[in-house]
This record gives structure tokens, C-alpha cells and sequence, in this order.
């Protein structure tokens, strides 16, 4: 969710996963998957800088483990991985 504000100044919290596309002409118009859309004070910059930082945010506390073959990658763990599979008979 990222915080923003309507034109009214009034305060806003958008779940970025419904946010389809961000356009500016020449206020910021958001359109959500939903067809809705919602005008903003923030540049698409800014609202780009926000879903950015509510993305590492979220993806901050998932498990990394290192890419062995490469040394220096990280790469998330999944369940049901390699070291997680039962060998096929």
C-alpha cells in the first residue's frame, strides 16, 4: 500500500497491486485494473519512488540464499525447490 494525496489534500492509500497505469497530463492520473480512476498531487515519479519502496519493503524479509554456480547472486528460495522435491521413480 503507498500513501498519496487527492487534489482536495486529502490523504490516500492505494494498494499497489491494483495500479494498472500511472500517466501525467498534466496532473497524475492513477488507473487501477478495476477501470477506476483517481487523480493525485504526487509526480508519476514520486508514485513510481513509492511503489519501488512498498515492493522492497515487502521483499526485504523473504529468505535469500546464494547462487552457488555464479558466487555472488542471490536468489529467492521457493518451497518445492531442488533441495525440496522427492526423487521420481
Amino acid at each position: 500500500m503507498i500513501h498519496l494525496t487527492r487534489l482536495n489534500n486529502q490523504a490516500l492509500v492505494v494498494n499497489s497491486d491494483l495500479i494498472k497505469f500511472v500517466e501525467q497530463s498534466p496532473d497524475t492520473l492513477i488507473t487501477l485494473i478495476t477501470g477506476e480512476k483517481i487523480v493525485v498531487r504526487e509526480s508519476t515519479q514520486e508514485v513510481l519512488v513509492r511503489i519501488v519502496e512498498f515492493r522492497r519493503s515487502v521483499l526485504q524479509g523473504l529468505p535469500q540464499v546464494w547462487d552457488a554456480a555464479a558466487n555472488r547472486v542471490p536468489v529467492l528460495q521457493r518451497p518445492g525447490g531442488p533441495e525440496e522435491r522427492k526423487p521420481e521413480r
